[in-house]
């Protein structure tokens, strides 16, 4: 996203606008994303979901929030909102909204060209991080390791391995859900969050090999073949130009046109630092 100024009431009314009511307090709403914000509070800002609390801990959340609408609701039936505090305070919180407002049009309406973002990327291309060394996997998952090593001494005699590959996957695999995709599991890299024993054996192989022996995990036992393997290598401008245009360039020239705006603005201010 593109928050550059971020004022506490402006992320608590662009939360709220699609979540979901988990309590109510005399008719008062409170949503997940109220919750959200306690959750970022009491992590330092770490993140963290209410719906993936346990019920004891979304319990102790909602007490929170409950608490806080019946102060905050007593605390304006006794008359803190004429406090003088509470008026100067307001207006602080109105002048960082309409600032956040603002700085969120400008950058909507600024325009990035492909020429700026591709000559970006011939001037940077070596300080970009590699694209990480990958492996185009596919699997057959079965339950103990007799049927895993009769499935292995099948393929290894297989005049066209992709063919029987697939065939294999049909008549034994248990994974229901890479049975749709003839045991294909995508792409892993050493970040992918698979098992340890299931990475640790794909990354000794090479491209179409088979594994040797089951690869024993939680799941089962797994005989894994590698489609295909790509090196380390630099990632092409097409790869990476919205990643570019979004987050790298266009900040870039919003931050540079916003210095310009401020320069100007000084230029024309009478400033006294006391």
């Amino acid at each position: 996203m593109k928050k550059f100024i971020i004022g506490a009431l402006a992320l608590i009314v662009a939360a709220n606008i699609n979540a979901a009511v988990i309590a109510t307090v005399n008719g008062q709403e409170i949503t997940d994303e109220d919750a959200n914000l306690v959750i970022r509070q009491l992590t330092g800002g770490a993140g963290g979901s209410y719906d993936n609390l346990n019920d004891e801990l979304k319990k102790q959340i909602v007490d929170q929030l409950v608490e806080k609408k019946l102060l905050t609701s007593y605390a304006i039936k006794n008359g803190i909102e004429k406090d003088s505090k509470y008026i100067k305070t307001l207006s602080q919180v109105k002048n960082d909204i309409a600032l956040q407002v603002w700085l969120d049009k400008e950058f909507d309406k600024l325009k990035i060209t492909d020429e700026q973002v591709k000559q970006y990327y011939d001037e940077n291309t070596d300080k970009f991080p590699l694209k990480p060394e990958a492996w185009k996997v596919s699997h057959i998952l079965v339950k103990d390791e007799a049927t895993a090593k009769k499935v292995i001494k099948e393929l290894n005699g297989a005049k066209d391995l992709p063919a029987k590959f697939i065939e294999a996957v049909q008549k034994y695999s248990e994974d229901n859900a890479s049975k749709a995709t003839s045991g294909a599991l995508g792409t892993i890299t050493k970040q992918t969050p698979f098992v340890k024993e299931f990475l640790d054996a794909t990354f000794t192989m090479k491209k179409g090999d088979l594994s040797k022996t089951p690869v024993k995990t939680i799941h089962g036992y797994h005989i894994i073949y590698v489609t295909d393997k790509s090196a380390e290598s630099k990632y092409t401008f097409e790869e990476i130009k919205d990643e570019l245009t979004n987050n790298v360039v266009k900040r870039a020239e919003f931050q540079k046109n916003l210095q310009s705006q401020v320069q100007k603005l000084k230029d024309k201010a009478k400033i006294e630092i006391k």
